[in-house]
Order: structure tokens, then C-alpha cells, then sequence
């Protein structure tokens, strides 16, 4: 089980350093001249992508379908000692991480879709 959690825990950093200008604090490229208000409008489109969670409202599904998957396959291919409890483990951790960066992804999209709706051209 040690092993598990010294695997779990270089991707978890990864992701965390890898997320500075991701999700709620996203800054979108704009084209064009922006208005005096810019930085106002940002902070609170941000507010708003912030007001999400963590994880998107599929994460329950997500987990169970890739601890399920990498279970099963283990099972099948190579089942010996705990190699399927350690399969399950890790899957779990994939889907709840693949749920974390759809859902900081999903925040990025209402920054760009907030800042255009306060009139700005959002390119990126």
C-alpha cells in the first residue's frame, strides 16, 4: 500500500503545480483594447468560476467506471496477490483526477464565456 501512495502522490503534485493559470484563476487572451473596468471584470468572472467545485457532478461515475475497468482488466490479465486492490486504488485516483481537470476546464470556459459577456473579445 506504501507504494500506491508514493505513486499517487508525484502525479497529485504534478497537477498542482501544472495549475497556476487553470481554472478559477484563468486568464483569458483578449484582442483588442480593454476597458479601465478590465481587471473588475475579471475578479468577477473568476468569483463566479470559483463558486464551482472541485469536482464536476460526474465524478462519482467517473470513479467508479475507471476503478471498475482497471479491476477487471487486472483480474483477467494478472491476478495474483494484490495486484487488484492495488488496480482498483490506482484507477480511483485516475478517474478522480480526470474529473478534477474536466471541472478546472469547465471553469475556464466560464471566465472566457463571462468576459465576453461583459464585451470583451476573448480569443484563448
Amino acid at each position: 500500500m506504501r507504494r500506491i501512495a508514493t505513486i499517487a502522490t508525484i502525479p497529485s503534485l504534478l497537477l498542482a503545480a501544472a495549475c497556476t493559470n487553470t481554472g478559477a484563476n484563468y486568464q483569458p487572451v483578449v484582442d483588442g483594447p480593454v476597458s479601465a473596468n478590465y481587471s473588475a471584470d475579471l475578479y468577477s468572472c473568476q468569483q463566479l468560476a470559483s463558486s464551482q467545485g472541485v469536482l464536476g457532478s460526474d465524478a462519482a461515475q467517473n470513479t467508479a467506471i475507471t476503478t471498475g475497468a482497471a479491476a477487471g482488466a487486472t483480474a483477467l490479465v494478472n491476478n495474483r496477490g494484490n495486484n487488484v486492490r492495488d488496480a482498483a486504488a490506482i484507477g480511483a485516483i485516475a478517474g478522480l483526477a480526470g474529473s478534477a481537470i474536466q471541472q478546472q476546464q469547465s471553469k475556464e470556459q466560464i471566465i472566457r464565456n463571462c468576459m465576453r459577456g461583459r464585451g470583451y473579445n476573448v480569443v484563448g
